[in-house]
């Protein structure tokens, strides 16, 4: 983008650093927690997935906006992060699918950006100190203010943010997708189409296309939707949504899945999905020092790797776990709990996104797992 059309903005963090650049997107002020991802792809599915929902998303790959925007690449209605920091910004798309360019995008979406910063020099800071509060402001341009606000919002440890995102009421997904973006093999289905039940702690759509690619009928219910009412649907199996915030205090979906615990049906979780059905078998979980968010993030045990799309900020502690769950999968690159499953019952879960949108598709597998286990569980009740 052209510096001299630009709107200057300011980056302050909690700890009192402050970096100068320029708007892109909406102007204003945003606050929120500072991440960063290192993806080289995927910048649209990464602001909309609702699982970055108050956060500020430094993207390490330097140019950003050179594929723009378009509709079949949302991963829900509408973008959920607080704002953008990049080192540059393209503001000129080329890519037949675009529909928008990625400025147009957030200033249409109100989510403030800021441009010309150095994200490697950030990143290393977040690394060292930790993921913090920081704000994106083109209105306050004295960093003693901005800070001041930065350090009286609240932390993401402690935070529940699930009801901003989980869906207000029941619907059902059965298409597999609306688009040709399919990736494969898909399985030919001919049995009749099994019912997952998906609690929306901040589903993704890929998830949901996904699942039905692989013959489910799914039906979406509200993070705080009560065992019994669940149970009204007679699912095959329950499927835990990704979602944001702190999973320790989404204390109505840990009651919940521990109560579907007795019904001894499948269940599976992804990300926040896997923390939570931790705690509910009795794990802990704990904050990250700056969290997994990228798509190359090796997962695996036992000398069986899987490359991996991941975006959290919270770990289950090994430690703290019963002796009738084992772990799955590791994070290879910091040894936390990346996956587990009950060693007697049809319960298990990964900390990443199988789903992978975007991101390698080495995971997909963990789909055809809980169909089989759905199938298996219901040929035998």
């Amino acid at each position: 983008m052209s510096v001299s059309a630009a709107i200057p903005a300011l980056l302050v963090l909690a700890d009192g650093t402050s970096y100068k650049g320029w708007s892109f997107g909406a102007t204003g002020t945003a606050i929120g927690e500072v991440v960063f991802n290192t993806a080289m792809t995927g910048y649209q599915e990464v602001a909309t997935d609702p699982s970055y929902r108050g956060q500020i998303v430094t993207f390490t790959y330097p140019e950003l906006g050179n594929t723009g925007v378009n509709p079949e690449d949302e991963e829900s209605a509408h973008p959920h992060i607080r704002g953008a920091i990049a080192r540059n910004i393209s503001g000129r798309p080329s890519n037949w699918r675009s529909t928008q360019s990625l400025p147009d995008y957030f200033k249409e979406h109100n989510i403030p950006g800021i441009y010309g910063i150095d994200t490697r020099a950030l990143t290393r800071k977040l690394r060292s100190s930790g993921a913090m509060n920081g704000g994106i402001s083109t209105e306050i341009l004295d960093a003693a203010e901005l800070i001041k606000q930065v350090q009286a919002a609240p932390t993401m440890a402690g935070l529940n943010l699930v009801q901003e995102v989980t869906t207000k009421e029941v619907y059902e997904w059965s298409a597999p997708t609306d688009s040709n973006w399919e990736f494969g093999p898909v399985p030919d289905h001919q049995e009749e189409p099994l019912t997952v039940v998906a609690l929306d702690f901040g589903m993704k759509r890929n998830i949901l296309k996904r699942l039905a690619s692989y013959g489910c009928r799914v039906v979406v219910v509200p993070a705080d939707t009560s065992p019994e009412e669940i149970l009204k649907h007679n699912p095959d199996g329950i499927f835990l949504s990704n979602g944001p915030g702190d999973p320790a205090v989404v204390t109505e979906g840990i009651a919940t899945t521990k109560a579907l615990l007795e019904q001894e049906k499948p269940i599976f979780g992804i990300c926040m999905g896997h923390q939570i059905l931790g705690l509910s078998m009795g794990a802990e979980t704990f904050k990250l020092k700056f969290g997994h968010r990228g798509l190359n993030h090796p997962a695996g045990l036992q000398q069986q790797v899987e490359i991996t799309s991941q975006n959290h900020g919270f770990a289950i502690h090994p430690d703290s776990l019963a002796q009738n769950v084992e772990i799955t999968h590791l994070n290879l690159n910091d040894q936390t709990v990346a996956g587990l499953r009950h060693k007697t019952l049809p319960f298990f879960s990964v900390q990443y996104h199988p789903e992978a949108s975007p991101g390698p598709h080495d995971a997909d597998y963990l789909f055809e797992q809980f169909v089989e286990s759905m199938r298996s569980h219901k040929a035998n009740s």
